[in-house]
């Protein structure tokens, strides 16, 4: 790809779009916004303890809590994508932070289930596409050499985030309730948001020379943009495989504080912060896996997918013995720590593989496809399935069963690999520029 910076501050910049300070101003606050989306989402998991025993809801009632933010993510990323890659990501996500840390605040304000499923489902309304396009915004900003160890950092912030949601959670729920805990991890994300403002976009690109007379309505925009992204075989495949791997991923974020509970004995608090550190051991490997297989397939690109197939299949088999062996006590959580090693390997890699091959014009509309199998089929099915398996087995067994599904995910990574180079060199000549700060755009406007 060849990349044409815009402006003097760009000049000498090692490949940068724009200067590398305002890409890694960028970077951070992404990471930060993408840390507070999971906050907000996942703080609820520690306090299901709390919740089941007021509102006496069962597992499956405890997981959709989790689900529905998936779900609606999913379901509503492709829209908010379409939109982001025609009229800006940085508006877009300035939007989107504010709708979810507005919608977590009125978390706290709910009396039942049902009023809490439906502050849950606007959460996920917020959060809508915030990954998709926030990745195909970095990703753009930085070389392509730097872009898996890029991605895979960005999103080390899920787990990171999720790690400060279980432990606040369990903290704030023992001193001022459970229902206090909404309230506090919303507030940043609002300050955040105009803080976004700064970051700087990429201006939007044509996807062929003459789009112009194929797009003039919106079918024939909808219809060139979805045919570009189907003739991009290995997305479909990699899509697959993420959303499998993220059904082990989700299933064991959201219950092993439930776990840790019932079968070790541990207080809601002490299991949320036991489950803490498995959720951070996977923010470190996620950008650990992120720079080892992008540096170990840099010659030969398309051999990342090979390389996620093999960690795939070393997560399931570490957590099949984990929890379905004999070991008990410090051995089993040893076991779980490391199949938390290896469990979040896929999703900076995959991001990274998705924008090799996906058309920079279509950039966080592919990144939305990406995302909504993430949700809808992998990070939505893990908890409900697993709170569902929980009813009829038990929690242990629902546990043994659901790593299985990274066997899946490494079956398709293989089949991703076959379609790679000939995906990513039908992109390689495109050019891109930067675009004018959105502050100046701001300024200019209220001055006019």
């Amino acid at each position: 790809m060849n990349v044409i910076p815009d402006g003097p501050e760009a000049g000498n910049n090692d490949d940068y779009l724009t200067s590398r300070r305002q890409a890694w101003f960028a970077f951070a606050l992404t990471f930060a916004l993408m840390m507070f989306d999971f906050i907000d989402r996942q703080v609820i998991v520690s306090l299901f303890p709390h919740i089941k025993s007021e509102w006496h809801l069962s597992d499956k009632q405890l997981g959709s809590l989790v689900s529905i933010i998936s779900i609606v993510v999913g379901a509503g990323g492709l829209p908010v994508a379409l939109v982001a890659d025609r009229m800006g990501r940085v508006k877009s996500i300035v939007v989107m932070a504010i709708a979810w840390s507005l919608a977590t605040i009125s978390c706290m304000f709910t009396a039942n289930f049902s009023q809490l499923f439906a502050a849950r489902a606007m959460v996920g309304v917020g959060e809508t596409g915030y990954g998709s396009v926030g990745a195909a915004l970095i990703s753009t900003l930085f070389p392509k050499r730097l872009r898996s160890a890029v991605l895979g950092a960005f999103f080390a912030a899920p787990s990171l985030g999720s790690v400060l949601g279980v432990v606040l959670g369990g903290m704030i729920a023992a001193r001022w309730g459970w229902k206090a805990a909404f309230g506090v991890v919303g507030v940043p994300g609002l300050v955040l948001a105009l803080l976004y403002l700064l970051v700087r976009d990429y201006k939007t690109v044509a996807l062929t020379p003459a789009s112009k007379q194929v797009t003039q309505s919106l079918g024939g925009t909808l219809k060139h943009i979805f045919g570009t992204l189907a003739r991009t075989r290995t997305l479909l495949w990699l899509c697959a495989g993420a959303a499998a791997e993220l059904i082990t991923v989700s299933a064991i974020w959201s219950w092993l504080p439930s776990y840790l509970n019932r079968f070790h004995g541990m207080a809601p608090e002490a299991a949320g912060k036991a489950a803490a550190a498995v959720v951070l051991v996977g923010a470190f490997s996620c950008t650990f896996w992120g720079i080892v297989v992008g540096r170990l397939a840099v010659r030969t690109p398309r051999n990342k997918l090979p390389a996620l197939s093999v960690l795939c299949v070393v997560t399931s088999a570490i957590f099949v013995v984990a929890f379905g062996g004999t070991y008990t006590g410090d051995t089993q959580f040893k076991l779980i720590i490391l199949g938390a090693f290896f469990m979040n390997c896929t999703v900076g890699v995959v991001a990274g593989v998705a924008m090799d091959v996906i058309h920079p014009g279509v950039r966080s509309t592919g990144a939305a496809v990406l995302s909504l199998f993430q949700n809808v089929f992998g990070l939505a099915v893990g908890p409900f399935l697993a709170g569902v398996l929980s009813d009829q087995w038990g929690l242990q067994h629902a546990l043994t069963f659901i790593p299985l599904c990274s066997v899946l995910a490494a079956v398709f990574f293989v089949i991703a690999m076959r379609s790679y180079d000939a995906d990513a060199a039908r992109i390689s000549d495109v050019k891109l520029d930067v675009a004018p700060a959105l502050t100046g755009t701001l300024s200019t406007g209220a001055a006019v």
